[in-house]
This record gives structure tokens, sequence and C-alpha cells, in this order.
């Protein structure tokens, strides 16, 4: 026969719990709802403008990011400038050296050939 060890642990559990009121539960739910519903809205819409407020936000550092970009390249096209500006005066003192040598080496010529 069935002892008190063969006895299932769950036995009689179903039987102690109340009986459930299904309209009782749902006049439950719906006045949790309505009670946090509300503030729910709330948050989102708040969310969903702080979320448009960042992508401006986003847009508007990306076009101060490229204009600081463009700043930049205009004073490296400044500096290319400058330094071209400088090698040009170099090439310039060049050519008149090898301008001025060409008449000393001339002269030196024309002074051996009357030797």
């Amino acid at each position: 026969g069935l002892g008190p060890r063969d006895a299932s642990p769950d036995e009689g559990v179903v039987e102690d719990l109340p009986l459930i009121d299904e309209k009782a539960v749902e006049q439950l739910t719906e006045g949790l709802i309505s009670h946090y519903l509300p503030d729910l809205q709330r948050s989102k819409s708040a969310l969903q403008e702080l979320t448009q407020n960042q992508v401006v936000l986003l847009e508007t550092l990306e076009q101060e990011i490229s204009k600081f970009k463009e700043c930049n390249s205009i004073l490296e096209i400044n500096a290319l400038f400058s330094e071209a500006k400088h090698y040009h005066n170099k090439l310039v003192n060049i050519r008149n050296e090898m301008m001025m040598l060409h008449e000393k080496t001339s002269k030196l010529k024309v002074s051996w050939i009357n030797i």
C-alpha cells in the first residue's frame, strides 16, 4: 500500500489556494495601469524630445567640427604659401649668385685670353 512517504509533496496544495476572481484581477490590472501609464507616457515623450534634441546637438557639433577642420586647412595652406615664398627667395638668391659668378668667370676668361 501507499505509506506516508509515497504521497506527493504537492498533494493538497491546489486545494489550499483561494479561488481567484478573474474580474478582480482585471480591475486590479486596470487600476495599476491607469496609475502608472500617464507617468510612463510623459516619460516616453520626454525621452523622445531629449533624443531629438541630442540629434540636433550632434548635427550642430559636426558642423562646428567641420568648420574647425576648414580653419585648420586654411592655416596649413597659409603655412605652405609662406614656405613656398621662403624657398622662392632662396632660389632668386641662388640665381643672382650664379649670374654674378658667371660674370666673374667671363671676365676671368677675357683677362686670361688677353695675357
